[in-house]
């Protein structure tokens, strides 16, 4: 069969078509914000109660978003399943307990699927949740609760491939997902514990404590000669070196840069001592700070390297080496 040469300019601006199609479901949220009322909140306090798990059902379109739907779910704190309506008269209606919310997707909430779902549905014992853009539908009508994700139209030209409803059904499972996430008092830490894998896992739940243990920890005396100090520096291999008093505590660091203005402010530097170059008051992080923290503190101070203290004692150093090999830059 030849191949046809479209010229996409004489029909019409392929620009012009993205933006109204974004337009369109842009508008269609919005629009789906008059229909958040009572409902909606009878579908998060269903949730909260049922002490189970969502289950979350459709066929087509809307089982590929009830797909994501459960991801999301599961990430913020809800435990939440998938089952593809087509299996589950196959089998997989043994995955629904009495205490879960079963929650069904589909824009017409008609389909003859749904509609011999439903009843087997209800004998498991567990909630029934809609989520449809017509609320007078059979699903909705024979729910427990209902989540309206109307959508007048699609956004094609024929008003038929589910673009628009697609798009408000996710933005209403989005919507529920955080409503629970929040009601729960989801937390950072709750987060990261679902989280750990990747860069993003890394900025939730990496601290300093698991970085500097790996470094060395060069220190030295505030009489120490220059000469040592930069031996110091130059065996510990991080461009710096702390400066701690006879008990203990930090009160200066050396860097790579403070040697710089010494060589450009002295012409014999051999009697200078580490007090007479250190910056004092050094900028720190403590071992219970998260690495993220620490990386944004050397980015603000441009600077490469963090004394770790735990109440003024050197603990080691972190290094923005450290923060690029666990991926966080």
């Amino acid at each position: 069969m030849p191949q046809q040469n479209l010229n996409l300019k004489a029909i019409k601006n392929p620009q012009a078509i993205a933006r109204e199609v974004l337009q369109a479901e842009a508008t269609a949220i919005q629009n789906a914000m008059a229909f958040l009322d009572h409902r909606f909140d009878q579908c998060v306090e269903t949730i909260l109660a049922s002490g189970g798990r969502v289950i979350v059902t459709g066929i087509g379109k809307s089982a590929i978003i009830g797909q994501k739907i459960v991801a999301t779910l599961n990430s913020t704190g809800t435990p939440a399943l998938f089952m593809h309506a087509a299996d589950a008269i196959h089998g997989d209606l043994g995955m629904i307990q009495p205490a879960d919310v079963v929650m069904a997707i589909s824009k017409s909430g008609n389909t003859p699927e749904i509609k011999v779902l439903v009843p087997l549905i209800r004998r498991t014992g567990a909630n029934l949740m809609a989520l449809v853009s017509d609320a007078e539908s059979y699903l909705a009508q024979h729910a427990d609760c209902v989540l309206v994700a109307y959508a007048e139209r699609e956004a094609d030209p024929l008003n038929l491939a589910p673009t628009t409803s697609t798009t408000v059904a996710l933005a209403v499972g989005d919507a529920l997902a955080i409503a629970l996430l929040v009601a729960r008092d989801f937390t950072r830490q709750d987060f990261a514990r679902y989280h750990p894998g990747g860069s993003l896992g890394k900025k939730l739940y990496l601290k300093v404590c698991d970085l500097y243990p790996h470094n060395q920890c060069p220190a030295v005396r505030p009489d120490t000669v220059i000469h040592d100090a930069m031996l110091a520096m130059s065996a510990g291999r991080l461009g710096a070196t702390a400066v701690v008093n006879e008990t203990g505590s930090v009160i200066g660091i050396i860097t790579d840069g403070d040697v710089r203005r010494m060589v450009s402010h002295h012409d014999d530097y051999r009697q200078l001592t580490a007090r007479d170059i250190m910056t004092a008051s050094p900028v720190s992080v403590s071992p219970d700070d998260y690495a993220v923290q620490a990386l944004d503190l050397m980015q603000s101070r441009n600077i490469t390297q963090l004394l770790v203290l735990d109440e003024g004692r050197l603990m080691g150093f972190v290094h923005l080496h450290d923060l690029l090999r666990e991926g966080l830059v």
